[in-house]
Order: structure tokens, then sequence, then C-alpha cells
């Protein structure tokens, strides 16, 4: 088989292949190469100018960590697990569900994972959003922090473990997204540097050094991660990819590295015949992602807008710290409503300057919104989620916020039975000092919040543990009320929102009286959010009340329920 190494300043390379050093020969580009006999399994390891043999830095399969040798994978067998002829819903149509192997289930395994899909279907879920699965130090963490960008995390199983998951989502109608980190290597096991200009110190991350996109050499490191991202969607049978903070993917050059990876994903599908789509997260409130290079954009499908987070958190909870100071009240979630960004260029208290600018072009399809999501909960100095803040009423209007919006609703694992347990910021790293430097770097960051409460050490294993959902909560009224009110409003979503191309919201609202409205396609979302009963204004029309947040007692009457949300659909048009 052929063995190949990316080392553009070396002057001599070796493969180190079950004891065996061979010797790699110069190819073109800074690749090096050599044919050795090998099979699936064999162990291996890389050596350059002499130095001690490390790990490939695209290596397959880690099994004994991230110092630990590298293993060959059979991508032939990888693509021979795909379920053959799945074609996903469009963005347009789609409900994003985010999970985390490691807590989504008590074994935190993909294999485990899959009892679960069948829960997912009958919810609605559209796009199973897997967070980061590339080996990382340790045996849990979010997995921010991987260093083999292209070898699953072996504590959540084999490789083929991985594909049979994403099979399996395929043979319950469920999409699958995987998020990757594109923007840094996690400090610990990290040998990439031993081998290339990986990265670069002229520009800064808040992991440190940035990935090299457009620097001396940066050819190879594009390659390195494009690459990555045509096999998990090619090998593994992903649909598509979230890509994690690339507000900090740094890229000089006329063609952005976004944009070259755009174009080589869109050409992968149309290869494959797939439809396969790249969501960005990133909080700069900038159309420029999703627009097509012709208008001086990207061409990302979607990107997660966080605003909408910002302004639903904001006014339900109360909470005025770190970057919610930025968030007026109902205000703001009606301009989240009707443009997605609250923040279009103005100035913003948080940063200190402006921020954002015109959604202007921008379709609702493009845009990824959320009520929860890993960070929001994650961090969070106690990891609470919404469901320890607040009521059920209170939740329920939030859902219908977010499920019913004209945007691509995200939900987060446990979400819509409002999970009890927590999901904190864990980690596992080996490396002591790093350990401790993480702990306390986190208790540094909560000191802008004022949160109350002793931050937890992200190394105890408690705040790992504590993180996994328990499944069992299903079993509990107050759990069961809240999933039955998310899967009517996905259904709802689906039968009246799905038909339609592109809609907006047109929102009215009393911020002094707490009340708001809005309306999607045929559908009026109505909110009382006081403490007392009170008729609201609703648009001229013909309405029919399909349901109501204070069933079974709300009789559909003019006199709304205190803390009550409606949904009506329309029966006939104003003359």
């Amino acid at each position: 088989m052929r063995f190949s190494l990316w080392a553009p300043s070396a002057d001599c390379a070796d493969l180190v292949l079950d004891g065996r050093r061979i010797a790699l020969h110069r190819g073109a580009d800074g690749f090096w190469g050599v044919e050795a006999a090998a099979q699936t399994g064999d162990r291996y390891r890389f050596a350059v100018d002499g130095g001690d043999p490390l790990p490939d830095p695209r290596s397959l399969w880690q099994p004994d960590g991230v110092h630990g040798d590298s293993r060959i994978v059979d991508k032939a067998e990888l693509r021979s697990l795909h379920h053959d002829g799945f074609q996903p819903r469009p963005l347009r149509d789609a409900v994003i569900y985010e999970i985390h192997i490691g807590t989504f289930t008590p074994e935190g395994t993909y294999d485990a994972a899959q009892a679960k899909l069948a829960h997912l279907s009958d919810l609605g879920i559209t796009h199973v959003e897997v967070m980061p699965v590339a080996t990382f130090p340790g045996k849990h963490g979010w997995g921010y922090d991987g260093v083999y960008h292209y070898a699953p995390m072996p504590s959540y199983g084999t490789p083929q473990d991985l594909a049979r998951f994403v099979a399996a989502c395929h043979r319950h109608g469920l999409a699958v997204l995987l998020d990757v980190v594109y923007n840094h290597f996690g400090p610990d096991g990290n040998y990439v540097t031993a081998f290339g200009p990986y990265l670069t110190d002229r520009v800064k991350t808040p992991w440190g050094d940035a990935v090299n996109y457009d620097g001396p050499l940066s050819d190879g490191v594009r390659s390195f991660f494009i690459d990555n991202a045509l096999m998990w969607l090619e090998d593994y049978g992903f649909d598509g990819l979230r890509l994690d903070a690339v507000h900090t993917i740094y890229s000089f050059e006329a063609v952005h590295f976004l944009e070259d990876l755009v174009t080589s994903v869109r050409n992968l599908g149309v290869k494959l015949n797939r439809h396969l789509v790249l969501i960005a997260e990133s909080d700069l409130n900038d159309p420029r992602l999703v627009h097509p290079p012709a208008r001086g954009g990207y061409g990302l499908n979607a990107h997660w807008a966080d605003d909408f987070h910002h302004a639903v958190h904001a006014y339900f909870t109360k909470d005025s710290n770190g970057y919610y100071v930025d968030f007026r009240g109902l205000e703001d979630v009606a301009t989240a409503l009707r443009a997605g960004y609250v923040y279009q260029g103005q100035f913003s208290r948080h940063r200190q300057r402006r921020h954002g600018r015109s959604p202007e072009g921008i379709e609702s399809r493009q845009l990824v919104v959320c009520s929860q999501n890993h960070d929001q909960v994650g961090n969070r100095a106690q990891g609470e989620r919404l469901s320890m803040l607040l009521e059920t009423r209170e939740l329920k209007a939030i859902a219908a916020l977010l499920v019913l919006s004209p945007f691509v609703p995200l939900l987060f694992q446990g979400e819509e039975w409002g999970a009890g347990t927590p999901f904190i910021y864990f980690t596992d790293h080996e490396n002591e000092k790093l350990g401790r430097l993480v702990t306390e770097g986190r208790t540094q960051e909560f000191r802008a919040f004022d949160w109350q409460g002793e931050v937890p050490n992200p190394q105890a294993p408690g705040s790992f543990t504590q993180s996994r959902l328990d499944w069992s909560e299903l079993q509990e009224r107050r759990h069961q009320e809240l999933l039955h009110w998310y899967r009517r409003l996905i259904a709802l979503r689906h039968d009246a929102l799905g038909p339609v191309d592109h809609t907006e919201a047109t929102v009215a609202f009393d911020a002094a009286a707490d009340w708001l409205t809005f309306t999607v396609a045929d559908l009026l979302v109505a909110f009382n959010l006081a403490s007392r009963t009170r008729t609201l204004p609703l648009p001229a029309g013909g309405w029919q009340m399909i349901l109501s947040s204070a069933d079974p007692v709300d009789d559909g009457s003019a006199e709304f329920p205190e803390r009550c949300t409606r949904v009506y659909r329309r029966t006939a048009h104003a003359p």
C-alpha cells in the first residue's frame, strides 16, 4: 500500500512500520511517499531528519490515544457501510438536533447512540449534528481540542462503528452533520509542527497560534483541511459539516480558505450525486459568509446566528452579565425574529465597538438559530439548561419562538423534554500542568458574568458524569408534557413551513405589556408573557386556534391566560 507524508522542508523522511524503518522518497509539492507491504490494523509512525518517530498527522485511527501509534484503516470498508441512496431534506425543511456522543447515552458510544435514533425520528428531527469526534487527549471532552483531525475518537468506538452510526441515521431518515474544528489544533499531542508549517505566529487565536492558511507553504495546509472535509463526507457518509468559529480562520489571500472549501465540497457533491452542506459558526453577523463569491462572499449554505439566542435568553432569564448586556428585552426578540441579526452595525457595549452589518440578501433558511446549544449551556459556570432556570410555560414559549421561527431551528440534546442534567465544560487532559491551566482559565473567564456558585473543575470526573443525559426522565409527567409540546410544534413546522421556499416573520409587540405576535406562512404565533389574563390584538383575517400552552384549560376565547402561548392557522385572508 502507499504511505504518504507532507514534510516540505525535510531533508529526509522515514516510515516506521511495525518496527521496520523504511526510507520515504521525495515527491512533488512537499510530499514524501513509499510503497510498503501492510494490512489493516498495522501500526506505523513517521520520522523526519532523523528525529523521533511520531504519529501520522493524517492518521485515520489512534486507538492508543494522541501519543500512540497510528493504525491503518481500510477506507473502502468504511464506504461499504454506507446506506446507499439516502438524500437529506434541504436546509429549508431542516430541524437540527445537536448531540455529544460521550454524554448522549450512559454508554457514550456510537453504537449506544443508534438506539436513540427512533426517538429523534419520532420527534421530527431531520438532521443530527454531532459535536467534534476528531481524536483529542484523554477519554472524554467536548472535542474542540482535537489533534488528529482524520481519526475518530477511540473512546466512542472504532471508525467502522462511526460509519455504521451514520448509516443507521440514514435508515431512520436522518441526515448527519459533523462539527469540525479548522481554526486551531489542541495543545496536547499536537506534533504537526514537526512535519510542516501548519501553524503561524503572525496571527493569534484564543487557543494560540492560528492555522497557516495563507503564509509560505500554506497550500499543503489548505489541502490537509480540505481533504479532511472530503474524507468525512465521502468515506463516512456525513451529509454536511458545521465549521467551528470561522471568525478565527485567518485567510488573507484573494481566494479565502472557506471559498476554496465550498468549491471542493460542491464538486464532491456533484461527483456523488448528493446534496452536501457547509454551515459556519460565526459571531460576526456577517452575511458575506453565505453570499455567493460573485457578490463578495464565500458561498456557505448557512451560518449560526447567535443574536436570536442572546435576545431570547436575556428576555426570559433577565440575565444581563457578559455579552447579555447588549440585549434589551422584547424589542430585541422581535428584531431577531424579523431579521436574524439584532446587531447590524450599531455600537455594542460588550465589545465596546460597532458590531455586525445589515443582513440584506440573506434568506431565512441560511440562518441557524437556537435557544440552547453546547456553548450557551456549557459555557455557563454551572452548565445550567433553561429548564433549570425557567418554568414550563416559559420553556413552551421559547420552544414556539424557536421551532416556528422562519429560520432553521437547532435543538440541544435533551432540550425537548427539559432535561434536568447540566452540560458542564469537562476535560480529561493527561498533562497535569495543562489541566491546571484549563481549570484556572475557566474560573477567570466567568468573572465578567458575575454568576453565583463555584465553577466546577473541568478535570473532575463528576463534571463529565453529571453531564450525561438521564433518559429515565422521560417517564416523568412534566418531561412528557414538554416533549409532547415539542413534537406538536415540529410537526406543525413541517406541515405549514415545509412547502414554503422563503418566508419572513411579520412581528408586532408591546414591551411594556409583555405581549408579542408573529405571523409566518399561514401561522400566527401569539404570546401573552405577562402574569395576568389579557386580550391580545391579532392581525386582521380569519384565525383558528390549533395549539395552546395552557391546554386543556384554554378555551380559545379572546382572553389569553397568563404566560400563555397560542398558535393559530389562517382560515381567511383580510379583505
